[in-house]
Order: structure tokens, then sequence, then C-alpha cells
């Protein structure tokens, strides 16, 4: 019996031994070395290992922290008392043999109660501390970052005006103290009602203990009330900054008012000193025996809940607020007003605007001759990446399981100046074959990457075959585009994990010529090397995918490639960053690059206005926002590289210390690269959203809100920014890479203002990575045209409204694209493309170009034909208002009304 009851426990060891040895090996050893080989490939192994060093050092320090704390206190309790029994019971020996003959069943239940607290208190001491303190650290484990931004923060350089105090202590050690200080009063206060409960049971339940506490038990409980006590009040000295968010302002203001700061933080003060004398009274109501009172207490305690119940209460802020403020609301408010606005600038990087007047003139001539050189007009994007997404797709994919995901802008220098052109990726996506090729080994092994990309200029002629700056397989480019290894393994494609280079053979299909895309032996360096069995073995394991293990295509220098989606990618090196919704594919001549703006973002910039929900994902509130990373992934072999923008943003400047050699500097980009570099559309649209409020700097002004902004609307919808290059006039007339944003009054239709957001140094020119927005913003005495002024001129030409209703019939549906506004000198042009879709091909057609001058609208096939007859225009309005004769033809010459076409006429070019 014994013998089968020794191997059961033996068997039952085993067992559970296996299992925790399974467990530690899939769910932690097996990540952990996975991720270790992942982080070396990239060169980033000292960084994976700090990353780790960090957070078990700070969660493992945490935990001992608070079980140590949990522990000393248990072990003083038990020590304190000792089992105190009532000194009569020990007077003499004679006497308490006495006492337990006449009592002996009383005595033995003594003996045993004692016996069994005692042994019970010394063997859950450990468990119960340790799992009290890993249940109060879990708090800290889940945001254990905090702790970095604290230990390796600094200034910002920034005040804040209400308490004094550096932004940087906001954005890096506020929110790690309001975590701390519940912490550590959960742990005050449990430890307080467990000792005070452990204190109660040796004294009230077992018999024969002493009618008063010892000494020593008192002042235990004096200093754990004194903790509590402490961080009760602490609490409140944090909640004061809790005023600096208040959002009962809005719509008006953010931040704190006259109401919170004259009424409320008076009150807290208050709460303060009260809570204070009201712990100290009951400290010494509680020591004192002789002359004992609970004046001092009840009065304390007293102030303590009527300051509390008047920050409840809602009557009294409610008659100051109507009383005091309202009939004075910009000599109450002006102040906390202007708190708002310089908060708000400053945590959206909007101090630095630069505003220009801009004069607009009925007179458009002197712009026209000025612009009357095609040159201008090459750069003009009328087609919309929305519609090319489709054109790519039809007559650039080749082979079914290649896709373009999203096209993007960009501009190269060829042909003696910038083309801007717009590009896209050609990437692989097997989901379009056959379910029967969709097996193990063409995923992982054979359709493992994209190839190459197409690039086409933004400026091109409707009624002619498209132009195509990069074409094919072949990589064709009449403008000497070349890449070296155009294979796209990395990109925006949800891609499985690829095994490269492998056996596999090239089969050869007759009467089909071989994809380069899967001829091409990789020979790049990314990836995790699988040189033996034994790594072959744990990598199946890794992927719960046996084929790894059998498969007789995967030789010795095959590599594992993981996390290709470069959005993925990012994410898991870097995950305190947030990224930007467009990443774009950069050209060079050894291969593709991926350029990934990053974002440092926080809600704790005292007095700033919240984003709205419609920046990213909406998932975070924020009321801070840098664009301080610029992330660089090689499409080709996956290298990451991380590059600060802007070093003025404390947050990346507290990561860069914590994790050194991780961030660059922009300089160290290459030329190639940082000529693409742009400003992010996301991040223009949001600035652009607030400074259309807060570009009123005058409390007074900011108050009545009678110069605020909106975003132009066309058919309802906004005109988002816009990349255009463009010569501003800057750095000797060189044009640069823009993003335009057109915006009018709020509730009107005119033209306000124009904001340009560049990246060029207008100072040092050259390459010099510079961010900077300017807002061109017209005067009142004349009438701007805003996009649906500009659509409603349109509509009303009777040659443009009949051709439209012609194409808008028989198997074809016409629509408008983006709506292009450009500032001239002293005029503003617009820019509507028309683009015809076929109801069969569904591929997009650019049909006509429309452009505008003041109320003057033209329509023809290229944008300086449109031009050239808008001069004419002008200039016979101009020849008749001088009153001499202009004989060639009194009208303009309609535009022809065409049929639609039968075919989609976009060929090759």
């Amino acid at each position: 019996m014994r013998i089968l009851k020794n191997l059961t426990t033996i068997i039952a060891a085993t067992l559970g031994t296996l299992l925790v040895v399974y467990v530690a090996f899939y769910f932690v050893f097996l990540d952990l070395i996975v991720d270790y080989w992942w982080f070396q490939e990239l060169r980033y192994e000292s960084y994976f290992w700090l990353r780790l060093l960090y957070r078990f050092l700070l969660s493992g320090a945490v935990t001992l922290f608070f079980f140590a704390i949990f522990y000393l206190h248990f072990w003083l309790a038990a020590r304190n008392m000792g089992f105190n029994p009532n000194q009569a019971v020990l007077q003499d020996e004679g006497k308490h043999q006495q006492l337990v003959l006449q009592d002996e069943g009383k005595h033995n239940r003594y003996n045993r109660l004692s016996t069994l607290f005692m042994m019970l208190s010394t063997r859950f001491r450990t468990p119960v501390a340790l799992a009290l303190a890993i249940a109060i650290a879990i708090p800290i484990y889940k945001q254990w970052e905090m702790g970095l931004l604290y230990f390796f923060g600094g200034s910002a350089g920034i005040v804040e005006p209400v308490y004094g105090y550096d932004i940087g202590f906001y954005l890096l050690d506020y929110p790690l103290y309001l975590l701390i200080e519940v912490e550590l009063l959960a742990t005050a206060a449990i430890i307080f009602a467990m000792v005070a409960f452990q204190y109660w049971v040796q004294h009230t339940v077992i018999p024969g203990q002493a009618k008063k506490f010892p000494k020593a038990v008192k002042i235990h409980l004096a200093v754990l009330f004194g903790f509590v006590v402490l961080w009760v009040i602490w609490g409140f000295v944090l909640y004061r900054f809790s005023l600096l968010y208040v959002d009962r302002h809005e719509p008006v203001f953010s931040g704190p008012g006259y109401v919170e700061i004259r009424y409320h933080l008076p009150l807290i003060w208050l709460s303060i000193l009260a809570f204070l004398a009201a712990a100290i009274s009951l400290l010494f109501y509680f020591f004192t025996e002789k002359r004992r009172t609970k004046v001092p207490f009840l009065i304390s305690i007293g102030i303590f809940i009527t300051a509390l119940g008047l920050q409840k209460v809602v009557f009294i802020p409610q008659m100051i607020e109507n009383l005091i403020v309202k009939p004075n609301p910009v000599k109450t408010q002006g102040q906390f007003i202007q708190n708002n606005i310089n908060a708000t600038l400053d945590a959206y990087d909007l101090r630095k605007v630069e505003t220009v007047d801009f004069r607009v003139t009925l007179d458009p001539t002197k712009d026209i001759e000025a612009w009357n050189t095609k040159r201008r007009f090459e750069n003009i994007p009328v087609w919309d990446r929305e519609f090319l997404a489709d054109v790519y797709q039809q007559m650039q994919s080749i082979r079914p399981y290649y896709q373009f995901l999203e096209v993007d802008e960009g501009r190269y220098f060829f042909d003696g100046f910038k083309h801007q052109v717009n590009l896209a990726a050609r990437e692989m996506n097997i989901s379009k074959l056959p379910k029967e090729a969709q097996n193990w080994e063409n995923t992982h092994l054979r359709f493992t990457h994209g190839y190459g990309a197409v690039v086409t200029p933004a400026a091109q002629d409707a009624g002619d075959p498209i132009i195509w700056y990069l074409r094919d397989l072949s990589m064709s480019s009449p403008v000497g585009f070349e890449v070296k290894h155009p294979d796209i393994y990395y990109g925006e494609e949800q891609y499985e994990y690829a095994i490269v280079p492998n056996k596999l053979d090239v089969v050869e299909i007759s009467g089909t010529r071989p994809d380069p895309a899967i001829d091409t032996v990789y020979a790049g360096i990314g990836g995790i090397p699988i040189p033996s069995y034994f790594r072959k073995a744990l990598l199946s394991f890794y992927f719960w995918d046996e084929k790894i293990l059998f498969s007789a295509n995967i030789s010795r220098k095959s590599r594992l490639l993981i996390r290709r989606n470069i959005v993925d990618r990012i994410n898991y090196l870097t995950p305190f960053l947030h990224l930007d919704s467009d990443p774009y594919l950069v050209v060079t001549k050894d291969r593709f690059y991926w350029v990934q703006d990053a974002y440092t973002r926080s809600s704790w910039y005292p007095a700033s206005k919240l984003a709205e929900h419609d920046f990213l994902d909406g998932k975070k509130d924020f009321n801070y926002i840098r664009n301080s990373v610029k992330v660089v992934v090689d499409a080709y072999d996956g290298s990451t590289h991380f590059y600060v923008s802007d070093p003025s943003d404390v947050i990346i400047r507290t990561y860069d210390r914590a994790y050194p050699g991780v961030f660059r500097d922009i300089d160290e980009i290459p030329t190639e690269l940082k000529q693409q570099l742009r400003y992010p559309r996301d991040l223009f649209y949001l600035q652009m959203k607030v400074y259309a409020k807060y570009h009123q700097t005058d409390p007074a002004l900011f108050y009545q809100q009678a110069e605020t902004w909106d975003f132009a609307h066309v058919r309802d919808k906004e005109v988002k920014p816009y990349y255009q290059t463009i010569n501003l006039g800057h750095c000797g007339g060189e044009e640069e890479f823009v993003m335009i944003n057109p915006m009018t009054p709020i509730n009107n239709p005119n033209l306000s203002v124009i904001g340009i957001a560049s990246v060029m140094d207008k100072e040092k020119c050259g390459q010099t990575f510079k961010k900077s927005i300017t807002v061109y913003q017209f005067g009142k005495e004349v009438q701007v045209n805003g996009p649906s002024q500009v659509e409603a001129l349109i509509e009303q030409d009777t040659v443009i409204s009949a051709q439209l209703t012609l194409w808008d019939q028989r198997g074809s549906r016409v629509e408008m694209g983006r709506m292009i506004i450009l500032p001239m000198d002293n005029s503003v042009l617009y820019v509507q493309p028309l683009y015809l879709i076929s109801t069969r091909t569904r591929i997009p057609e650019l049909a006509r170009v429309i452009v505008s001058i003041g109320n003057e609208v033209i329509m023809d096939t290229t944008l300086w034909g449109a031009f050239s007859k808008l001069k004419e225009r002008f200039a016979l309005t101009q020849d008749e208002t001088r009153g001499t004769t202009f004989d060639p033809d009194p009208e303009p010459e309609p535009e022809p009304v065409l049929e639609p076409e039968p075919e989609n006429n976009m060929g090759d070019e």
C-alpha cells in the first residue's frame, strides 16, 4: 500500500514537472529565443537585452519592495503581541499551577489556540505577503515604461503658468506619481487593516491576554495610520493638478478657469490641512490616557467633510459662474483662455506658424503671364491616387498573385528638375490563386515576395495613353529609374513567414515567360539563419508547423523572414511609438525602401485641448503630439532604422537616453532617402484642424470665435491636405514638395486661408530637413472663391454641363477628382480633373481638366491648353474693358461635344 502511494506521488510529481517544463519552454523560452534571434538579425541585440532588463528589473524591484513591506509588518505584528498573557496568570508558579488545576480545559484551550495562531502566522506569512505584493504591483507591470520615462526624463524647457512646473513633469513624472500613489495607499490601507485584525484576533479570541495593548502595538498601528494619512494627503496634492485637465468649459476653451482656480483649488488646500489636523488629533487621542477630548478631531473632520462637500456641490460654482464669470467673461477668464491657447499651440507644435498676408487682385493678368510656361504645369497632380489604384491594378499587376495596395506620392530629379510622381509597390498576395495552389510550399517557399513598382507622372494629358516612368516586371523606364534589387519581401501586405533562399527549382510553364520575382534568388542578409536541425526543430515548435522540420527544400543557407508587414514590424520593435496611417515607398538605385512617420503622444499636457477622434485609429485620447521619428524599412532585407526628426521632443529624448544606439540623428539618413522626406498628411490635417480655432491668440478674439476657420468642402466632403511640388520663391526659386490645405471661414464657402506645410529649410536650403507651416491668409476686401463656389461655376457653364450630361450616359459615369488649389502671386488657380469610368472595364480615364481663376472656368484635354484658353479669355476681357476692337471672334470657341467612347483608350504609350 505504501509502495503504491509512493509510486502515485512520483508519477504525479513527474507529470507536474513535465507540464511546468512544457509551459516554460513553449510560452517563455521559445518566444524569448526566437525574439532574440530576430532582434539579433536586425542588429538590435543590446536593445533586446536592455528592454528585457528594464522590464524585469522594474517589475522585480517593485514586487520585492511591496513583498518586503507586507512581510515586515506581518512579522512585526506577530512579534509585538508575542501572545502576551494576563500577568495575573504568571504571578507565581504555585498560583499558576493552582489555576491550571482548577481549569485544565481552559489552559489547554489557550495553548492550542496560541500554537495554532503562531503556526498559521508563520506558515502563511510569506505566501500571503508575496500574493499581495504581486496583486498590488500588477498595474505597474502593465505600465512599466512609465518608470523609464521617470528615471530617464528631463526638462522640456517650457513652464506651465498655473503651478510653475516644467512641462516635462506632467509628461514624464505625473502619470507615474498618480499610479504609485494609488498603489502605496492601497498597500498602507491593506496592511493597516490586516495588522489591526491580527492584533484584535490575538487580543480577543485567544484567552488570557492582557486587557491593554502593548505600547509597541500602539506605535506600530500609529505608524501604519500615519502612512495612510501621508498617501491620502499626497493624493490630494496630486489631485490639484487634475484641475489642469478639466473640460467643463468646452467648447469655448480647455483647461482650468476662474471657478477651478479661485474656488476649487483653495478648497483642495483646505481639505489637505483639515485632514492632516484630524489625523494628528486622532493620534493624540489614541496615545493620551488622561484628559482625552474629541473636540479637535471632530472640528477638523467636520471642516474636512465640509470642504469635500463644497467641492461636490453644484450650486455654488454655478452661482459664481452666473454672477461673476458670465457678466465679465473675458476679464475673468482671459488669463485662463490665454493659458489654453499657449498650451495648445505648444502641444501641437504650432507656435512657429508663419502667417503671410495674401493680397488678391481682381485682375490676374500679371499672374497668368508669370505662369505662362509649361514647366509650371508639369507637377500639378491631376491624377488622384484613389483612382490610380484601380489603373495600376488592372494594367500593371500582370500576374494574379500581384497587388497594388496603395498609391503614394513623391518627387524625383531628372531631366533637369524635380518631377512629382505617383508610385506603388507590386506586392505579393496569393489569395487570388486557386485554392489548391495556396499550399504550404507555395505560400512559404515559392511565392514569397513582391517585385518592382510602377511610377507615373502626377501631371497627365487627358485623352492620351497614360505615361509610365517605371513599369512591367522588366522594370523598364524611359527616364532612367534603375533598381538593383527590386524584390519586395517587406511591405504593407499581411505576409506569412517566408524561408529563402531554398532548394526549389524554377518550374518552366510552356508558353509563358518566367516570373523574375519567383526566379530571383534571395541574396539579402536579413532573416533568421537556419543552419542546423536544432533551429529547424525550435522554429517548428514556434510556428506549430512540422513541415519546417521535415521539408527537404530548406537548406543551411536558408533564412526565416518573419514580421514582414512593416507596421507590425515597427510596432514590435518600438511599441511606444504611434505610427502614421500612410507609410510611403521610396525608389533608390539599389532597392526600395519604406518610410514610416512615427509619433510620440501624451494626454498629460496641461491645459491643452484634446484631439478629436479622427486621428489615426481614434482609440487613444491625447493632447500632445510630435512627429519625432522617421522610420526606414528596407523592402529587400527588412533592416529597420529610426531617425530622430524632432530633437526638441522631450519624450523621444527620454527614450533615446534609455535605449542608446536605437535612434539616430536625421542627418545620418542616406541622401536618396533624405530627399524623399515629407510632412505627414495625418499630422498636418490634425494641426490645421486645431489651428483653425487657435490661430486667434488674443483672448477676446478667441472668445468671440469670429475668425474661426473650417476645412473647405466640396460635395459635402472635406478638402483634405494634398501634396504638391511647387515654386514658392524660396531658395532661389527651387521647387519644394509641400502639403496644401485650403480653408474657409466657418459656415462660409469663401476661401479664407491656404495652409502650406514644408520640410525645406528656407534659410540653409540644400538638403537640410526642417519642418515648417506657412499660412497664406486672404484679406477681407476681395472675395476669393472657395472650392464649392468654383464647382458651382463649373456646373453653371453650359458647355461643360452638356458634356458631363452626355458622358454620364450609355455605359459610363463621370467622377470629379480632388480640386487642386494653387496660390499664384496675387491670384488663386483652381484645377479640377474629370474622370470617365466605364461600367464594363471599371478602369478610370482622365477625360478632361478644368482650370479656373476668379469667375472664369475653362475645360480642355490638357492643363496647358486650358490655361492658354484662360489666358485668351482674360486678354479678351481686358481689351473689351479698354474699349478696343477685338476682331478674331466675338465668343470663344465652344468645347466640342464628344460621344462616349465604347472602349477605354488608356493603352500603353
